[in-house]
């Protein structure tokens, strides 16, 4: 079996060290960050991806191919979640170096994943002899996504600043319903692997597979996959901003929770939703009468109230949850507990007490919800929480939804992001809401105690809003969207089979092309 030779318009591989590759790759993954929100450069994306394969595809050996795929998601992810540092160092109070280092650690971890995946597409090109096109069409671009969905489930999940993500303003949008944010991350390295194709003499096909990939978005834009349903209900949305720090401080507990009571019964409204743990404190904590002054409130004016509180069932079994208080009286409040739980800061991992021990976060050894959780009913719709971290899980959402005989009409996500300071965490949080609605065709509420406090639509379009980092009370409207999505009854099952499909199309292209030549 021969290799085949360069082709006409492709450069030989120049004579650079598998070190310089992998700084030019880590330099690219970091400027990646700067395709999300809020500075949503997202064109730079493609760019950088492409720098990503060009270094893969003149990388000397399989080796250096992972190599440089580990430095690309090393730089990718210190870039991208830098801002954990803030919760380790300022609100765990572990001090600087280990804190760093952490985050450092958490960087080498999640490059593996682009690692695994480079790695594989230079083995797969060699053992097939594979043309150019084949890798940059084909094999990189699935094997990319399958690395991103792959980094969103293996011990737990972390799928924040997935590629796709950055592309819930641009055409590619268009695909989210379909496809989901995996799906986009497939398309956006296939246009990445098309972009290298221009120094190619196959760039007329590049050029107009690009076109086709960004028009088709486009046009998808226009499909509505749900329609409104029921009346819209009016929203009261709470923004405490209250520090963190004083929010679990014994001496500031009552301001913080006089501060929500009063900001709920302030007015009326179809739907009053608080932050996650707004009330940080277990029921049997809290002052004779203070819940029930919100159930009493919640009858009298006709409002349903969803209320940010933790839950404890056992001495040792306590969740994160949100308790949902309807005008007429019920056996029991509706609960909701959070089901995926943040590493470290609400679970923790086999083995890594001693981790957790060196810092001082609360509530940090918590007790999962179920996977399928009903919907809190209000007036016409039916209004499906989620807690904070979980936003990032767009497959579960979206199997709440297939598997309610009543699915949800409306998205809630309560959320505590002050533990991030003033960073990115909250633009790019808001992001990832955005995506869940273009994947699930459902408009999304947000209450959070710094922000983003936000209304966004069904399709992705934020509404209304509250500044970051100010007490205050969004006050408006959502209507409700029924029906459903091909990414809600499919959820990832679509995307892994179109890259399978197109890994084997790659091969069986290259042996193909393989035969042809011995027949000549």
């Amino acid at each position: 079996m021969r290799l085949r030779r360069a082709q006409p318009g492709e450069a030989p591989a120049p004579a650079r060290s598998t070190r310089s590759r992998m700084i030019i790759a880590a330099l690219a993954g970091a400027a990646s960050v700067f395709s999300f929100a809020p500075f949503g450069w997202w064109p730079l994306q493609l760019l950088c991806l492409a720098v990503l394969f060009y270094q893969v595809l003149r990388a000397s050996s399989v080796k250096a191919s992972a190599l440089v795929g580990w430095a690309f998601g090393f730089g990718w992810c210190l870039a991208g979640v830098h801002w954990l540092y803030v919760a380790l160092n300022r609100f765990g109070e572990l001090a600087a170096p280990p804190a760093a280092i952490s985050i450092a650690l958490l960087a080498v971890f999640m490059g593996g994943y682009s690692a695994l995946a480079m790695g594989a597409g230079a083995w797969l090109r060699k053992r097939f002899a594979m043309p150019l096109p084949a890798a940059n069409l084909l094999l990189l671009p699935a094997l990319w996504a399958v690395g991103e969905w792959a980094r969103g489930w293996v011990f737990t999940g972390f799928s924040w600043a997935s590629a796709g993500y950055a592309h819930n303003v641009s055409p590619l949008s268009g695909f989210a319903p379909v496809l989901g944010v995996y799906g986009i991350s497939w398309l956006v390295a296939l246009s990445a692997g098309a972009l290298l194709l221009l120094m190619h003499r196959t760039r007329a096909a590049a050029l107009a597979l690009i076109a086709v990939v960004w028009g088709a978005g486009f046009g998808l834009q226009y499909v509505q996959w749900t329609h409104a349903e029921g009346k819209p209900l009016s929203v009261r949305l709470v923004q405490g901003n209250i520090a963190l720090k004083a929010k679990f401080d014994p001496n500031h507990m009552q301001s913080t929770l006089r501060q929500y009571q009063q900001a709920v019964m302030a007015a009326p409204a179809d739907l009053i939703a608080t932050p996650e743990t707004a009330v940080p404190l277990f029921p049997h904590q809290l002052p004779a009468g203070y819940l029930d002054s919100f159930g009493q409130f919640a009858r009298r004016s006709g409002s349903s109230i969803v209320l940010g509180i933790p839950l404890m069932d056992s001495p040792s079994q306590y969740s994160n949850s949100v308790i949902g208080l309807a005008p007429t009286l019920g056996p029991k409040p509706y609960r909701y507990d959070k089901h995926h739980l943040v590493p470290f800061g609400e679970f923790i991992p086999p083995g890594f007490r001693w981790f957790t021990n060196l810092m001082q976060i609360p509530l940090g050894d918590q007790t999962r919800g179920a996977v399928l959780q009903p919907a809190f009913r209000v007036k016409d719709q039916r209004v499906l929480p989620n807690i904070c971290y979980e936003n990032l899980f767009g497959e579960e959402i979206a199997e709440q939804l297939a598997e309610d005989a009543q699915p949800a009409t409306v998205l809630l996500n309560v959320s505590e992001l002050a533990w991030y300071g003033e960073s990115l965490a909250i633009p790019q949080h808001l992001q990832i809401s955005q995506m869940r609605t273009l994947e699930t065709g459902r408009p999304m509420l947000s209450a959070t105690n710094s922000g983003a406090t936000v209304m966004i639509d069904h399709q992705g379009i934020v509404k209304a809003s509250l500044p970051y980092y100010q007490p205050g009370v969004l006050n408006t409207t959502v209507q409700g969207m029924g029906g459903t999505t091909p990414y809600i009854l499919l959820q990832n099952r679509l995307i892994l089979a179109l890259a399978a499909l197109a890994v084997i199309a790659a091969c069986l292209w290259s042996k193909s092309l393989q035969v042809r030549a011995k027949n000549r």
